[in-house]
């Protein structure tokens, strides 16, 4: 059973692990769609997830073009109560072709948390995530910095989302928002859900210290570099083995991780699990829940036994030689954030 670990400075308590629902939706739909599970087969995961005391869910309005959403909803209103779970939704990325679609302008932000809770049938989400900084990012589109934290924090007052969190920005850029919302007497941010794992960890310089210092809690996506260290690509970007790997998500791989020595690490993930009796997936994600600044990896998964599996690397300590063995061979990339494909 899963332990409980509150986030940052708030009274808010998740679980150690957030169950990502990128891949639940409509089959064939969204950007995702050739690895998207329907709402039958996602079901049994959800119920598990909650059987095993994971109680923490983050969605975004653009998985599935709100396709995500609509299943996330609909399947956990269908197993428990809404006083049960912690629920977190995200918008900033296009919604459609017109430029008020996307963005962190205040129009988008008060008609994307409407859109996000009449899909999700819920009358609040416990924390609205901006998906990345406001000017710029996945919407390709910007808002002036006071527009966008004016507006969030208009959000929380009006009881439609609980708290704020934040996504894949500079360390500069999420302080100066903190900073201005400290200013004006705005609601700041708890977490920031940043991308970091073994095969990239440019976070460890500036975000992940600040953050720390700030008490501010840290979910990561991606803890399992889209698939990289749990052995789906044998090799090379060019050898999947699973739809995702198989699929359009191949190309979103190859731009997130260019690191010479990536398959050379996961090779040591995978030796370090043959030789303690676990999975890659696993060592991964044990290697993040033992750092105490971490407080939540966000973990996607399309079987329940994978949920089985990373749930019980909650349990899993790793020893001061191993962790060291296992970041050994990492070097310096280029921050995705400059190359603008985070």
């Amino acid at each position: 059973m899963l332990k409980s670990r509150q986030v940052g400075k708030s009274g808010l308590s998740v679980s150690q692990l957030c169950l990502g629902t990128m891949n639940f939706g409509v089959p064939g739909k969204g950007h995702q769609g050739d690895w998207t599970l329907s709402i039958d087969d996602a079901r049994p995961i959800f119920k598990a997830a909650l059987d095993h005391g994971l109680y923490y869910f983050d969605c975004a309005n653009v998985y599935g073009l709100g396709a995500s959403e609509e299943v996330t909803g609909e399947i956990l209103r269908g197993l428990t109560g809404r006083d049960k779970y912690v629920l977190t939704t995200k918008l900033s990325a296009p919604m459609g072709r017109n430029p008020n679609q996307g963005g962190l302008s205040r129009k988008h932000i008060m008609e994307g948390i409407d859109a996000s809770l009449k899909r999700l049938g819920v009358d609040y989400v416990d924390q609205l995530i901006i998906h990345r900084h406001p000017n710029g990012g996945l919407a390709k589109t910007s808002a002036p910095n006071e527009e966008a934290m004016e507006a969030l924090h208009d959000v929380v007052k009006a009881g439609k989302a609980l708290y704020l969190g934040a996504s894949s920005m500079f360390a500069w850029q999420f302080t100066e928002l903190q900073m201005m919302a400290t200013h004006n007497g705005w609601t700041k941010f708890i977490s920031m859900q940043n991308h970091y794992n073994l095969i990239y960890r440019e976070e460890e310089r500036e975000m992940n210290p600040y953050c720390a210092q700030s008490c501010v809690g840290i979910t990561p996506w991606s803890p399992l570099a889209r698939g990289i260290l749990t052995g789906a690509y044998k090799g090379g970007l060019e050898g999947g083995t699973t739809a995702r790997s198989k699929g359009a998500d191949a190309k979103r791989t190859s731009g997130l991780y260019l690191g010479e020595m990536d398959f050379q690490i996961a090779a040591r993930v995978q030796e370090v699990a043959a030789r303690l009796g676990h999975t890659p997936a696993q060592i991964a994600v044990a290697w993040l829940l033992n750092k105490p600044e971490i407080t939540a990896p966000v973990i996607g998964v399309s079987r329940v036994e994978q949920l089985d599996q990373l749930v019980a690397a909650a349990d899993i300590t790793l020893d001061a030689a191993d962790v060291a063995y296992l970041e050994e061979l990492y070097k310096p990339v280029e921050n995705l954030l400059t190359l603008g494909s985070s």
